[in-house]
């Protein structure tokens, strides 16, 4: 079956004050919804690159959104 097969009419869309709501979970336990500042030295090319692809979202919000989905995706658990 394809993406654009599957019937979504019956699904409401999520809205903002419901993902406000939401509870954030990595590996089934809460996580606070909260940013840090860090300073990263990082290749000028990787940059550029988020620069070049960002648009007015700005590169580091798109920088956080990959690596989020980075570790999302892989499943990533901190060290200890």
């Amino acid at each position: 079956m394809q993406d654009e097969d599957i019937d979504l009419s019956d699904i409401p869309e999520v809205t903002e004050a419901q993902m406000r709501k939401a509870v954030l979970r990595v590996g089934g336990e809460p996580v606070e919804r909260n940013q840090r500042h860090v300073a990263l030295v990082l290749d000028a090319s990787v940059v550029e690159y988020f620069e070049a692809k960002a648009g007015e979202q700005g590169y580091r919000a798109l920088m956080n959104q990959v690596l989020a989905e980075y570790v999302h995706l892989k499943k990533v658990e901190p060290r200890s």
